[in-house]
């Protein structure tokens, strides 16, 4: 009988080790995969900080993974020629302001169609959802027409006001709020005597803290890439936002290599920082739109 037994907790535990093995080969490939993919999106990122401090002659003529010395070169000669931090500062104001009006108008949008009942909503949202299938570009003509006869062509209300409707924001915090506040919360609130805009601004926003976190990392992102709309609508060089700027180094300047990696550097380490700072608001939204749904 000990013989059986321990015959018995031999196979037991061989099960256990194969188990294990298996197991833990999965994990390496699996861990193998993301990191080659991790290294495969770092890579550009990676090269475009090393080649902003080497010279035009050298990126054109050698590969490198090391690090050059025309790093103030490079700075001095882009700073001589356009003012980048003027484009950051630009930049910072027009998708900080787009952001924040975005949401907050988007969230209200979506407030009014999530918890209110009237004729028409949902062909209304229909219709709302439709011009997500149109192109922005498509529009240019016709907001540089309506922002001429207003007077506000080459204004920063050119560029953040129509970034304040945006289709996308209204349907994601609707679908969230659907999902998230129940109807009762509201109803207790106005039986107490608080008017709409109180109760969305004290009960409504601060639930929408998640999906708005995440929602406003993409807006940010996106407002801060435009590029073509502020070429369109801006005749002053003094309210370029960054991407224009960068652009203008290219094109007016020569194809000045290093110039030309160290502003595109400059204008995404924000996003980066932005992105690595606000990211677990990302997880933590979907998460908990999973748990909901």
């Amino acid at each position: 009988m000990p013989t059986v037994k321990r015959v018995e907790q031999q196979k037991v535990t061989l099960q256990q080790y194969d188990t294990v093995r298996r197991l833990t080969l999965g994990k390496v490939i699996i861990y193998l995969c993301l990191i080659s993919l991790a290294v495969l999106c770092i890579i550009p990122f990676y090269l475009m900080l090393i080649y902003s401090t080497h010279n035009n002659a050298t990126i054109a003529s050698t590969f490198t993974f090391l690090p050059g010395p025309f790093l103030l070169d490079n700075y001095t000669n882009m700073a001589s020629k356009i003012n980048i931090w003027r484009g950051f500062a630009n930049s910072f104001f027009i998708a900080g302001t787009s952001t924040v009006l975005s949401l907050y108008i988007g969230s209200l949008t979506a407030y009014g169609f999530a918890k209110f009942k009237f004729k028409g909503r949902n062909w209304l949202f229909l219709f709302l959802l439709a011009t997500m299938m149109v192109p922005g570009q498509l529009a240019l003509i016709g907001m540089y027409r309506l922002f001429s006869t207003l007077g506000l062509l080459d204004s920063y209300a050119a560029i953040i006001l129509p970034a304040a409707a945006n289709a996308f924001n209204v349907f994601f915090i609707k679908q969230f709020m659907e999902s998230s506040i129940p109807d009762e919360i509201i109803e207790s609130a106005r039986v107490d005597g608080a008017g709409e805009f109180r109760t969305f601004n004290q009960i409504v926003l601060p639930i929408l803290g998640p999906a708005i976190s995440a929602l406003g990392i993409f807006t940010f992102i996106g407002s801060w890439n435009n590029f073509l709309t502020p070429l369109v609508l801006f005749f002053s060089l003094d309210k370029y936002p960054l991407p224009v700027l960068v652009a203008l180094v290219q094109g007016y300047y020569g194809m000045d290599y290093g110039l030309l990696y160290l502003g595109v550097a400059i204008s995404i380490l924000p996003i980066i920082i932005v992105f690595a700072i606000f990211s677990r608001q990302i997880i933590g939204s979907v998460a908990l739109g999973a748990v909901k749904g």
